[in-house]
């Protein structure tokens, strides 16, 4: 225990100082007499703090208890971190994944969406985004204890994709079959999409 108060009072640098009771006056200067009596303090100082320690049922920390608790202070800050990371993922929105591909005449977009009822599904168009809201809920309440394995994803999802070419919005179709989600968006007959090639300068 005095290894940790030697070091921040310097006594491990004075032990070997010869003491001033016995050195010769005027072999010591006046700066080393000063330290040598101010570490002697300190000692007894750090002896009285031990005795009232001993005396309470304390223990006075080493360097390596501090370290360690220096350690568990930062593991704990850096668990509670992950925590409140996780947490803010789990109120995160869902992103939905989606394949786009294209006929002469059409833009289809599909998308699994396996537990949502087609009430819980909407799509709307704005200029020339698509966007697809939904909701998968859970149809039971499950303990969070009796829980094994937690993968799907229940909550509130969405996806907006920017259209390549204009479409016809009052003949779209959107149909669910088998927990897949199909949109159908007719291209304007006046729709064409334009290739740009890029040059090197």
């Amino acid at each position: 225990m005095k290894k940790f108060f030697k070091k921040l009072s310097g006594l491990d640098k004075a032990e070997n100082m010869p003491d001033p009771d016995e050195a010769k006056m005027d072999d010591v200067d006046e700066e080393d007499l000063d330290y040598m009596e101010q570490a002697i303090s300190d000692d007894r100082k750090i002896e009285e703090i031990e005795e009232e320690a001993a005396g309470d049922g304390r223990e006075l920390p080493d360097d390596d208890s501090t370290e360690t608790s220096a350690d568990t202070a930062e593991d704990n800050k850096t668990s509670e971190d992950e925590d409140d990371e996780w947490l803010a993922e789990d109120y995160e929105e869902g992103q939905l994944s989606i394949d786009v591909y294209q006929t002469p005449t059409k833009l289809i977009v599909k998308s699994t969406i396996a537990g949502v009822r087609p009430e819980d599904i909407d799509i709307s168009i704005n200029n020339d985004m698509l966007t697809i809201r939904g909701k998968r809920e859970m149809q039971e309440k499950i303990d969070e204890a009796n829980y094994l394995f937690r993968e799907c994803y229940w909550g509130s999802f969405s996806r907006s994709i920017i259209l390549p070419v204009e479409i016809e919005a009052d003949k779209i179709e959107a149909t669910l079959e088998n927990g897949v989600l199909t949109i159908v968006l007719p291209k304007a007959k006046n729709a064409q999409q334009i290739s740009i090639k890029v040059k090197e300068k």
